[in-house]
């Protein structure tokens, strides 16, 4: 399938006292994909809350605007490849990408694939980090009616929270469960027909006559036996063959809106270099043949 590589080697909104290893990720991921692929820029700066209770709120929002010239650009380019494919730092550098997605694909379908949800509300004595609330606060301005909203969150692009699935969520406090119930937002389980969580999945976009999918992937989402280049592992996820199966499952299945490759964060190159295959092939199984 043909697609647009974004590289958006955003680090401010991680929680991570390592978050900086994000630029590292992305910058290794970027190595080994095509010479058309875009950089967008993002500052260089920590940044600062700017009265919003999020640390480094102002290089986040600079970082979102940046991105959403560059998809503008993109959508302005005779015979532009679709779809775009974000490969991030933190879990929410690809915001202004689902926002246009969304609003260019009626009837889309958000698959978060991570081990943490991104629920905690920005208050006090929370963490206080933009990925920490990457779906609370910045995909679901408007149904939270709380929090800062991101200038990729701005406008008629705003996801629905009943047309976002969980995937491979594992550390969901009672906050963050307590919030995806007041939201609707969708956490499949198999039922004892299902081959397995795949099945269940599919099954929660089909409730939700899913015309099309955006897939969200943050690395962390693996089993911590599939990768250890990430900010915060958790363990019993899937491993590489399961996530890449499910992937492929979707893609046969849905059309691809979008997607993202996120919080790939080696300690040195030797970390990126031990990874990298396991995070090329979950570039493969978003973008390459289905057969």
């Amino acid at each position: 399938m043909p697609a647009t590589f974004l590289i958006v080697p955003e680090w401010q909104g991680s929680s991570s006292s390592r978050a900086m290893r994000l630029i590292d990720g992305a910058e290794a991921i970027a190595g080994d994909l095509p010479a058309s692929a875009l950089r967008v820029e993002v500052p260089l700066g920590a940044g600062e809350p700017l009265e919003t209770g999020l640390r480094r709120y102002s290089s986040v929002a600079e970082a979102h605007r940046n991105l959403r010239a560059a998809l503008d650009e993109h959508a302005a380019r005779p015979g532009a490849l679709e779809p775009v494919v974000v490969i991030g730092g933190d879990a929410g550098s690809d915001l202004a990408a689902i926002a246009r997605a969304a609003r260019t694909h009626p009837g889309m379908a958000l698959v978060w694939l991570s081990a943490h949800a991104g629920l905690r509300s920005p208050r006090p004595g929370a963490d206080g980090a933009p990925g920490g609330v990457a779906l609370a606060d910045a995909v679901l301005p408007a149904v939270l009616g709380d929090g800062p909203a991101p200038p990729a969150a701005a406008g008629p692009e705003r996801m629905a929270a009943e047309r976002i699935v969980l995937a491979g969520v594992r550390a969901l406090d009672d906050d963050g469960l307590a919030t995806a119930a007041r939201l609707g937002l969708r956490l499949p389980e198999p039922e004892a027909a299902d081959t397995g969580p795949t099945d269940a999945l599919v099954r929660a976009l089909e409730d939700l006559d899913a015309a099309s999918v955006y897939l969200h992937v943050d690395l962390d989402v693996l089993d911590t036996s599939a990768i250890s280049a990430v900010d915060d592992p958790e363990p019993f996820g899937p491993d590489v063959d399961e996530l890449t199966s499910t992937l492929r499952a979707l893609r046969s299945r849905f059309e691809t809106a979008g997607a993202a490759v996120t919080g790939f964060a080696p300690a040195d190159r030797a970390a990126a270099e031990r990874d990298l295959p396991t995070v090329l092939r979950i570039l493969g199984a978003l973008t390459g043949p289905l057969s």
